[in-house]
C-alpha cells in the first residue's frame, strides 16, 4: 500500500536489514531512507511490519560520549528511585506499581493486617 516492496517475515533479500539488526552489526541507518518493508503473517493481533534498509549504505553507531553516559546514568537512577521512601532500589520500578515492592507491599494502616 506504502508503494515499498514488501517481502515475506524471514524471506527478505541479502542486503536488507531492520534497524535491530544494523543495531547488531554495529550499524544505524544514517539518514537514508526505508527501502522495503517486511510483514509477519497475522495470529492474533494485527499484522507487524518492519522498516528494510540498505547495509551497504548504513553508517557506523555513534560512539559513546562522556555526556551521554553521565545522562543516561542518571536517567537510569530516576527509574531505579523509590518516589515513596527515595531509595535506590536496585531494579527499575515497575510503572504498574509506582513505586518499590517493599512499599507496595508495606501496610497503611493496622486495620488492614488480619488478625
Amino acid at each position: 500500500m506504502s508503494g515499498l516492496p514488501a517481502y515475506r517475515w524471514r524471506l527478505a533479500p541479502d542486503g536488507l536489514a531492520t534497524r535491530r539488526q544494523l543495531r547488531a552489526m554495529g550499524l544505524r541507518p544514517g539518514g537514508q531512507d526505508v527501502v522495503a518493508e517486511l510483514h509477519r503473517p497475522r495470529r492474533r493481533r494485527a499484522p507487524l511490519v518492519a522498516y528494510l534498509y540498505r547495509v551497504d549504505r548504513a553508517k557506523p553507531v555513534r560512539p559513546m560520549t562522556p555526556a551521554r553516559a553521565a545522562a543516561l546514568a542518571a536517567a537510569m537512577l530516576a527509574r531505579r528511585t523509590c518516589p515513596a521512601c527515595r531509595l535506590d532500589a536496585g531494579y527499575c520500578i515497575p510503572r504498574s506499581l509506582g513505586m518499590c515492592v517493599a512499599c507496595h507491599d508495606l501496610p497503611l494502616n493496622r486495620e488492614d493486617i488480619p488478625s
